[in-house]
């Protein structure tokens, strides 16, 4: 397993930007990462995903064209730049790794898939 970080939440109003980073440890290229998030009351939701080169990317409607998610296996770190933020973003955002040899995004989109998460953090947007 690998032991996961996030950083870069805050407090955003609606339409501005955040970037949120998560640095990991361990062999960080073996793993597919994905980023989830979760809002008071409600369920862990699936937010995007990239693979292990960083080749492949899959995101969920509602962010598709205002999130993008990128890795540098340099620096062990995956990324989620988040723009045109809206209220109904407003969540704990988590980083999970899943040690895949396939990228399936379908498979990849389920958290209960993955082997290791960050402990979160929280992305407020005001309206």
């Amino acid at each position: 397993q690998v032991q996961l970080v996030e950083f870069g939440g805050g407090l955003v109003q609606s339409g501005g930007s955040l970037r949120l980073s998560c640095a990991a440890s361990g062999t960080f290229s073996s793993y597919a990462m994905g980023w989830f998030r979760q809002a008071p009351g409600k369920e862990r939701e699936f937010v995007a995903v990239i693979s292990r080169s960083g080749g492949s990317t899959d995101y969920a409607d509602s962010v598709k064209g205002r999130f993008t998610i990128s890795r540098d296996n340099a620096l062990n770190t995956v990324y989620l730049q988040m723009s045109s933020l809206k209220p109904e973003d407003t969540a704990v955002y988590h980083c999970a790794a899943e040690r895949t040899l396939r990228f399936d995004p379908t498979r990849l989109r389920v958290a209960a898939k993955y082997d290791s998460w960050g402990q979160g953090t929280q992305v407020t947007v005001s309206s």
